[in-house]
């Protein structure tokens, strides 16, 4: 089946660069200092009081984050394809769409990863909470956004 430029009718742009946008600000805040950036750093095998460590791995944070962002947006451009193929309008169903795509394959993937990873669970639980958050509130936006 061939693609077309039809095929993401119903997708609002703006809908789907604030979507991105959040979710960039939901990963900002759960690995911070304030959520869960030093248990997170610990599980992944860094010391969070090593700041020569830290600086380094900040150093090159600006290409992950980019390559993140290019994420995000390939995620809520198929999030707002689906939820414009399901009709949902609301902030409730947009997010229980999004918390169906979260369940169906985020999470499995990522359980698949950590165990073959050998990953410790909270590491996991860590990373799987991030995106639960992340796909409840690119679904709420993109539900709600006018199309």
């Amino acid at each position: 089946m061939m693609i077309g430029t039809h095929s993401f009718i119903g997708i609002n742009p703006w809908a789907v660069l604030v979507s991105a946008i959040a979710a960039m600000v939901i990963g900002f805040l759960w690995y911070s200092p304030i959520l869960f950036a030093n248990p997170w750093m610990r599980l992944m095998g860094f010391d969070p009081n090593d700041k020569a460590k830290i600086a380094e791995m900040q150093k090159g944070a600006g290409k992950s984050y980019g390559l993140a962002f290019v994420a995000s947006i390939a995620s809520a451009v198929v999030l707002a394809k689906i939820i414009d193929l399901t009709s949902v309008n609301t902030i409730l169903y947009g997010m229980k769409i999004g918390f169906a795509v979260w369940l169906g394959f985020v999470t499995t993937v990522q359980l698949t990863g950590a165990l073959f990873g050998k990953q410790p669970i909270k590491l996991y639980l860590i990373n799987t909470g991030h995106q639960l958050v992340t796909y409840l509130a690119m679904g709420a936006i993109l539900a709600k956004w006018p199309r």
